[in-house]
């Protein structure tokens, strides 16, 4: 696997600036989870320069465990801007009122509310999704830094998608093999209106930056060379080209048999861990808090490749 995931190095992970191997890293350790998906990174402060070699070891570790989770991590908004930027640049939310003031790449994703106004988008990740699906070129994966943690309630579920496509019957597979799908940001939007009073109106030039696309239903990760299913029941409008009913069954199918607990692992959140994940390979979901619950994580994300 290894050798596999060093010739698959992206530009922006070669020509990341970073420092020469430096002492401190030397027990940089991955300690996968069991399930299927997701691993513990060990012995990194993510708020010290890091060097190429671990760059590289926590990009073969990205791919190969599409989840990755730094426990403990006291950075700043700005060092979690320039940590993502190793990966890749960063895509700007199309809510533009929730970014975190003085950091534009930075969405905050919270349920409170101070003095009238909400500080962060409170319904983030409602429905089964994977980031940015709805753009030309879907998000490559997001990274979620917890600033306030609910003492009840507020973990992230991740669906394995590579494991999820695997697991189809055969005649399904066919069946999609060159399925094409409509994905749309506003398909479950007025849903989110009626269930929140905080999501606002989209002005149309945000409607305009936010047009349908159309990705295959099988995705091939540019990377790893996996295949993976790629729709989900917050973006995915349809399937091109066949009659309505029979889209909305096969979508339906699609979306149950991609979240079976077999494929699906659990996040609880601890203090000041940040998790970075790949949405190339995986949904997620917010599996929601007591709204008295205060709860406030903070958001980038890194663009990806045009699916093919």
């Amino acid at each position: 696997m290894s050798a596999v995931l060093s010739a698959a190095v992206p530009s922006a992970v070669k020509n990341a600036a970073v420092n020469a191997e430096t002492s401190r890293e030397a027990s940089l350790h991955i300690r996968p989870f069991e399930g299927p998906l997701g691993a513990e990174v060990i012995g990194l402060d993510l708020a010290q320069p890091l060097s190429r070699k671990a760059l590289l070891q926590l990009h073969a570790a990205h791919l190969e465990h599409h989840v990755l989770v730094f426990r403990d991590q006291r950075i700043t908004p700005q060092q979690q801007v320039n940590f993502s930027r190793l990966f890749g640049p960063l895509q700007i939310h199309v809510l533009r009122n929730f970014q975190l003031a003085g950091h534009p790449e930075v969405l905050v994703v919270s349920n409170i509310v101070e003095d009238g106004k909400p500080v962060g988008l409170g319904d983030a990740g409602h429905f089964w999704h994977s980031d940015l699906s709805y753009k030309e070129r879907p998000s490559l994966g997001s990274m979620l830094h917890a600033q306030e943690l609910p003492a009840k309630g507020g973990d992230t579920l991740f669906a394995n998608m590579h494991l999820a496509y695997d697991t189809l019957p055969e005649a399904v597979k066919r069946e999609i093999r060159y399925a094409r799908a409509e994905h749309s940001y506003l398909k479950q939007y007025a849903e989110l209106q009626r269930r929140s009073p905080w999501r606002p109106n989209l002005t149309q030039a945000q409607i305009d930056e936010v047009k349908p696309v159309v990705h295959p239903v099988v995705r091939t990760h540019p990377e790893t060379g996996r295949q993976a299913l790629f729709v989900s029941e917050h973006f995915t409008t349809r399937i091109v080209g066949i009659p309505e009913d029979a889209s909305d069954a096969l979508l339906k199918e699609l979306f149950a048999h991609s979240v079976k607990p077999a494929h699906v692992c659990r996040h609880e959140w601890r203090p000041h861990d940040m998790v970075f994940w790949d949405n190339r390979s995986l949904m997620h979901l917010a599996a929601g808090c007591p709204a008295d619950q205060r709860r406030k994580l903070y958001r980038t994300t890194i663009e990806g490749d045009v699916p093919y």
